[in-house]
């Protein structure tokens, strides 16, 4: 499985996890048998960054993958760059960009 799709799964999964523990109304699934870099105990945190994303990728879907392989999967830049194709400057820029709007969007909730 390509790295960018295995972590695709593993977003997918710790979203559909928090949704159901939100009362989603999704299957359980047991997150202790899966690896994942985003801690649990932030599951609100966790929820509105996704939603916010959801957004950004939207707008900038190769950004929002960014963030996901950074966030998510727990790539360095350098890493996520890799995967991506991207020079390392250009993922530098990407990365301050998504960080400063997600992190706006986050704090007001838009």
């Amino acid at each position: 499985m390509h790295p960018v799709d295995t972590t695709e799964y593993v977003y997918k999964l710790r979203i559909e996890w928090l949704a159901a523990r939100h009362g989603g109304g999704l299957e359980r699934v047991n997150v202790e048998d899966i690896e994942i870099a985003a801690p649990v105990e932030q599951s609100e945190e966790l929820l509105a960054i996704h939603e916010a994303l959801d957004r950004f990728a939207d707008d900038d879907p190769a950004k929002a993958e960014l963030v996901k392989l950074r966030f998510f999967a727990g790539l360095t830049l350098d890493e996520a760059a890799g995967i991506l194709g991207l020079p390392e400057r250009i993922a530098q820029r990407h990365w301050a960009c998504a960080k400063a709007w997600l992190c706006e969007a986050v704090r007001h909730g838009s």
